[in-house]
């Protein structure tokens, strides 16, 4: 078993001093960027400052536009020779962050996946399907190292040809498969319709979006298997930053390579352990590309300092959404997360639902699409009234928001290989 028990279970002082010892070295790495020579600059603040970690407040904050505007390789540490690979965001909002790995940078990123899996009781007796893109994707080649690493027989069966991957899931006879959860609930409903139990899947590993943990009771039922939720970003390696153990209640933060604080999206001000707000991580181990207090924007908040029964450090909340997926509808926050977690635990809802938001007359209206699940699929009007009737109820007592339900049939909204998108916020067009 790959178990690293000095860093995975160190806390205290111990920790403490471990963190600012490879604090200072990370602010010297980062402080051969111009980014950070100008950063430091004007916060008034030099590594030399930071003597304790209540200091670190006084760094500066980095986001993601700092990360598009030092494109292509304007936050590299080390001279391009020494990036061995390189990874990219998709872009979608403008350019794509690039992120550079040195060998060592692969080295831990490949521990850190392994400690993951380890944990969960994975080894060299499992066959781990890796069902999440390749390529500049961080998810596909992070775990495929790190599950080479702990010896098991790793198929990169990326995402698509979903009725391949159950027979390969069945001929294989896999036994863990990593993919989005709602890439999950689509090879569900194929195997479903195929026939297929599946009945080797023992372990599913599933992130890259936020999941509900109605969703987790979902997938566990009709695939048979234990989930567990991971986390990661491509801007601290990818995947691996934290991950559940078998207890299930949290994620376990790898303190020895990541300081994390949890801040108020709209001040910048810390918040205490308990409060709800944006994660900030500054990564400490971090050769090609260091950062300095990155935001996130994933909300969590960190859990109680005491432990875990499994022996490993302190816990954040499971990510319940984005500060940029958060919607404004009619001055009430609601998050993509909340609808779902609503819709899985009704019945009569099927496996998919799209969200769109509109401006009717200056307010903002909110319009769900929902599939029926095919038990409850009668096409009586009677029933669907009263069905109907029930989901906007459940939903205005969660969201505090009357929300327009649109009933319509199993199977005919789209399915996701990758991550789901299901809101469309058509706000801007009117």
């Amino acid at each position: 078993m790959f178990w690293n028990r000095a860093m995975e279970t160190i806390r205290g002082d111990e920790l403490a001093d471990l963190q600012i010892k490879r604090l200072k070295w990370s602010l010297h790495q980062a402080g051969k960027t111009g980014l950070y020579q100008r950063r430091m600059k004007e916060a008034g603040v030099s590594p030399d400052d930071i003597k304790t970690l209540e200091d670190v407040e006084r760094l500066p904050f980095t986001t993601k536009k700092d990360l598009q505007a030092g494109y292509p390789f304007g936050l590299f540490a080390v001279p391009l020779k020494e990036v061995v690979r390189i990874h990219t965001t998709s872009g979608t909002t403008g350019k794509p962050t690039v992120v550079g790995y040195t060998r060592q940078d692969l080295e831990n990123w490949s521990e850190l996946i392994a400690r993951n899996m380890t944990m969960i009781g994975l080894g060299e007796d499992d066959i781990f399907q890796n069902a999440v893109n390749y390529g500049l994707f961080t998810g596909g080649l992070g775990f495929h190292y790190g599950a080479e690493k702990i010896g098991m027989t790793v198929i990169p069966s990326a995402t698509g040809n979903t009725r391949r991957q159950i027979e390969m899931i069945e001929d294989f006879g896999v036994t863990a498969i990593h993919c989005t959860p709602s890439y999950a609930l689509h090879l569900a409903e194929v195997a479903e319709s195929m026939g297929k139990s599946l009945d080797t899947l023992k372990t599913g590993i599933f992130g890259a979006e936020p999941w509900s943990e109605s969703m987790r009771g979902e997938l566990e039922r009709r695939l048979g298997l234990k989930a567990y939720d991971s986390y990661g970003l491509s801007e601290m390696y990818g995947p691996g930053v934290a991950f559940e153990c078998p207890e299930r209640d949290g994620l376990h933060i790898w303190h020895d390579s990541y300081l994390v604080e949890v801040i108020d999206p709209a001040t910048g001000e810390r918040l205490d352990p308990g409060e709800r707000g944006e994660l900030v991580i500054t990564p400490l181990v971090k050769e090609a590309m260091p950062l300095i207090r990155y935001r996130t924007g994933d909300i969590t908040r960190l859990m109680d300092e005491d432990g875990c029964a499994c022996g490993r450090g302190q816990k954040i909340e499971r990510i319940t959404g984005r500060c940029d997926d958060m919607l404004v509808i009619r001055g009430i926050n609601v998050f993509p997360s909340q609808i779902e977690h609503v819709l899985r635990s009704l019945p009569e809802v099927g496996d998919q639902f799209m969200v769109y938001i509109d401006r009717v007359k200056h307010l903002d209206e909110m319009t769900i699409e929902i599939e029926m699940s095919k038990v409850s699929f009668s096409g009586e009007l009677q029933d669907l009234a009263r069905i109907q009737k029930k989901i906007s109820t459940e939903l205005q007592n969660t969201l505090g928001l009357r929300t327009a339900v649109r009933l319509v049939e199993p199977a005919s909204l789209p399915r996701f290989e990758g991550k789901a998108r299901r809101v469309i916020d058509r706000r801007g067009n009117a």
